[in-house]
This record gives structure tokens, sequence and C-alpha cells, in this order.
């Protein structure tokens, strides 16, 4: 059973959604502790309550998108390695999409903020949980029961969808996100169709 948020966590998102939207409009740099709190009508003496400092909430929103990827592996994880899993990777590859379409914001956080991110790799908890997903999907796609063939094209279709909305983003900017992911989705398709298992209705 989900517990509902305390109001300490609640003012601790609604501080993280200001922020991901004042970091996203004006950048990083340019927003500080004192933007975030005039917004939220809040003291800055209550804001550091919650974040001592501005990069403490850069590294909770990026953080935000290791606990998607921990639920996307978590899932595969729950799957028998062979054949169950392989039929997994299709719905998981079409939640990646969704994902990046749903969380936009966080998106456009990485591509316009790209220095301040670079800063986090310094970072001893950032460092510790992208070694961990890694390793974990790694182990995923290393598996002898599921076919090179499968493998690999898992592999550069997850490529395909990180590639396009954070690395190559800005080339398609002026293209509405759904369009995006329609279009990732075809050229996914492509990849992995011949390989896969259609997925279950």
């Amino acid at each position: 059973m989900v517990r509902p948020r305390t109001q300490g966590q609640q003012t601790r998102e609604k501080i993280l959604d200001v922020a991901l939207e004042l970091f996203v409009q004006h950048g990083y740099d340019k927003t500080s502790l004192r933007d975030i709190a005039e917004r939220l009508a809040i003291t800055k003496a209550a804001l550091y309550y919650y974040f001592e400092r501005k990069q403490d909430i850069l590294l909770e929103l990026h953080l935000r998108l290791h606990a998607m990827g921990r639920e996307v592996l978590d899932e595969l994880e729950a799957v028998p390695d062979g054949p169950a899993r392989i039929a997994a990777f299709r719905p998981m590859l079409e939640r990646l999409v969704v994902t990046m379409v749903g969380n936009r914001q966080l998106v456009l956080l990485h591509r316009r903020n790209q220095s301040a991110m670079e800063a986090l790799h310094a970072n001893k908890r950032n460092r510790l949980e992208n070694e961990d997903l890694e390793r974990r999907l790694v182990r995923i796609l290393s598996s002898d029961a599921i076919p090179l063939t499968v493998r690999v094209r898992v592999t550069c279709a997850i490529g395909a969808i990180t590639e396009t909305f954070f690395e190559s983003g800005d080339a398609f900017a002026d293209v509405e996100p759904e369009e995006l992911a329609d279009q990732v989705r075809a050229a996914i398709s492509d990849l992995i169709s011949a390989q896969m298992p259609p997925a279950q209705a």
C-alpha cells in the first residue's frame, strides 16, 4: 500500500517542481535560490530547511531519472530470463518512449543545462546509482539465454530513444513530443520487429 505523503514531503516535491520549471525557463546558472523561494512565496530560510544548496536541488531532479530507470529494470528483472524476458523487451521500450514524452521538462533540463549536469558526476551518490543502473542493464543484456541478435537490437533501440530525446533533442525542437515519439516508435519497430514476438494484448 502506498502511504500518503506528509506535508514535508509535499513541500519538498513542490520545491523540486518549481525549481525544474525555473531551471528549464531561465537556466540553472541564472536561477537563484531566492528566485525559487519567491516563486513559492516562502523565505530562503524555509527553503534551506529542505535544500542547503542549489546543486542539491539539481541532483534530486536528476535522480528522478534514476528512479524511472530503476522501475524499468525492476520489472525486467522480475521476468524470468530467456523467452519471457525477450517478450518483455518490447513493452519496456514503449515505456521508455512514454517516459521521455511524459517527463519532457526533465529532458529539457538535461539538454539545456549540460555543464551543470556534468558537474554532478563528482557526486558520490549520483556516481554509485549510475554504476548500479549500468551494472543491472549490462547483466540483462549480456545474458546467454537471449540471442545475440536480440541483445544487440534492444541495445540499439535503447540508444535510439535516449539519443533522440536527450543528445540530439534540439534537432527536433520544432516537432511535437507525441509526433517525435511516433517516429521513434517506428524506428525501433524496424529494429526489433523481426526478432521479437509482438506485445501481448
